[in-house]
């Protein structure tokens, strides 16, 4: 089969500002890597503040004819993009795996996820109302009316190259607002596609704008100081957050912020093990474990410790690391050199303070970014990986005896992402839902994620929602009016 690469033109690995794609203002170029093979596969335009500022002028300027688009041809511009990527999706896959790394199936599933949120605010477009309503001591209404925020500043991470642009995109575009769109650098081609595919099926120039760089400080703080931009959404760290949250307070802008996590599973002596172990690989290896929900820390009730450790460890050993475009291959490659390291040097600290190594444990050799699936257990509690985000394929089981115990230990952190809970007994699986300080939990199902719920955390996880109805209001002011009736 041709190189995924082929399917993006050299003019649209550029940058997609106004009605048309152009290189950086300075020439410069930075290089896209195959994380599987460590060699690069093309070349795109390195922006910088100037094209920033460039990409919002044309934003601005189509801010109010956007705007003033009937709802049902926002709609149908949503919908369109849906099925160009339902119909495109072995190519957009393709392309995905070749930048990011992960498995050829989870590419597709990915975009697969990522269309429904195009689909989806296609529903919501024609959905967003006010109300009408007499003022409880009479004489006057009250009419409240939803607008448009404005031009909206997007940054979006690598681990999912479509879909968290779309969980932007598409509510941004139903509720009005032209958008800039800042992708991770080491996967800037999936958005530019994107991007192509919207132009493609009509979406007006300067409503989607997109701009690569690796100077990704300095273009997001010029547009941020500039006050036409009315939205910042941001995915990624929560360090890298609470500086954007600074610099956003200076213009008081509308923020919506999914952060970094530090995700539980807690395993029930209670629990179906069929179900649990089945939920817990998903959990923890989706998207090799670069996943901001991930499992990051197994919890299993002593009574089925061993069980549920030997057979999840069996199910983690038999899975298959290799370059993600290989027929069978489940576990694909890591990111970048540093997320390599990270996880040697988290699985290495926990190791020298006791833990022990039941499958995995040692990085591969030979080219590319690769790291196997790994279990540890007799994990102690000052071990690093217990503390941070993790962001890969390894799995720290720990034991309990106790719903409080463990109740305290998951909620033991900075983080409020996910979380996850398998039991048979649906009083204990309330009291957990009640009780743990998380925006998302799964009660015995690995897989959380969905256009139709909302997706957002508490504490240092973030601000807001994605997804749901909820996601659109993230992109709309209200205006209230007293309407006078003597």
């Amino acid at each position: 089969m041709s190189d995924p690469v082929n399917v993006l033109a050299p003019e649209h690995r550029r940058l997609r500002i106004g009605d048309g794609w152009r290189d950086a203002a300075s020439g410069a170029t930075f290089a896209v890597e195959d994380p599987a093979t460590g060699t690069s596969i093309a070349e795109v335009a390195d922006a910088d503040a100037v094209d920033g500022l460039a990409a919002l002028d044309a934003a601005s300027r189509a801010r109010a004819e956007w705007a003033a688009t009937p709802p049902r041809r926002r709609s149908e511009l949503l919908t369109a993009t849906y099925r160009a990527l339902t119909g495109r999706s072995e190519e957009v896959a393709r392309l995905m795996t070749l930048e990011m790394g992960k498995p050829l199936a989870e590419a597709r599933t990915e975009v697969a996820y990522g269309a429904e949120f195009f689909r989806w605010f296609a529903e919501e477009a024609v959905r967003v109302e006010g109300r009408y309503s007499t003022a409880p001591a009479g004489g006057y209404r009250i009419l409240t009316v939803p607008k448009p925020v404005g031009p909206c500043v997007l940054v979006t991470p690598w681990n999912f190259p479509l879909a968290m642009g779309a969980r932007k995109i598409a509510p941004a575009l139903a509720a009005g607002c032209t958008t800039i769109t800042k992708p991770a650098a080491q996967t800037p081609l999936t958005m530019l596609l994107l991007a192509r595919i919207m132009e493609e099926v009509g979406v007006p120039p300067g409503v989607v704008n997109v701009v690569t760089t690796t100077r990704a400080g300095e273009v997001v703080s010029a547009l941020l100081a500039d006050s036409r931009i009315r939205k910042l959404s941001f995915t990624g760290s929560t360090e890298v957050g609470r500086v954007l949250l600074r610099q956003a307070a200076d213009n008081v802008l509308r923020t919506s912020m999914e952060l970094g996590g530090n995700a539980a599973l807690i395993v029930c002596a209670d629990a179906d093990l069929d179900v649990a172990v089945d939920g817990a690989v998903v959990a923890k290896m989706r998207n090799l474990g670069e996943s901001c929900i991930a499992a990051n820390r197994i919890y299993v009730e002593e009574p089925v410790r061993e069980e549920f450790t030997a057979r999840f460890a069996e199910r983690m050993g038999a899975l298959s690391v290799g370059h993600g475009l290989d027929d069978g291959v489940d576990v694909g490659a890591l990111i970048d050199e540093a997320a390599v390291t990270k996880i040697d040097e988290l699985v290495t600290d926990a190791v020298g303070r006791g833990a022990r190594v039941l499958v995995g444990g040692a990085r591969l050799a030979g080219p590319g970014h690769f790291y196997p699936p790994t279990v540890l257990v007799d994990v102690p509690d000052d071990a690093r990986m217990l503390a941070t985000e993790i962001f890969g394929p390894v799995a720290p089981i720990i034991p309990f005896t106790s719903d409080d115990e463990v109740m305290a230990k998951a909620n033991d952190t900075e983080h409020g992402l996910a979380g996850y809970v398998f039991t048979r007994d649906l009083r204990r699986a309330l009291r957990f839902a009640e009780g743990l300080d998380t925006g998302l939990l799964g009660i015995n199902r690995g897989v959380i994620s969905d256009p139709a719920a909302p997706f957002g955390g508490v504490k240092q996880s973030g601000i807001g929602k994605e997804g749901s109805h909820e996601g659109i209001l993230e992109y709309l002011d209200l205006t209230y009016a007293a309407i006078d009736l003597p």
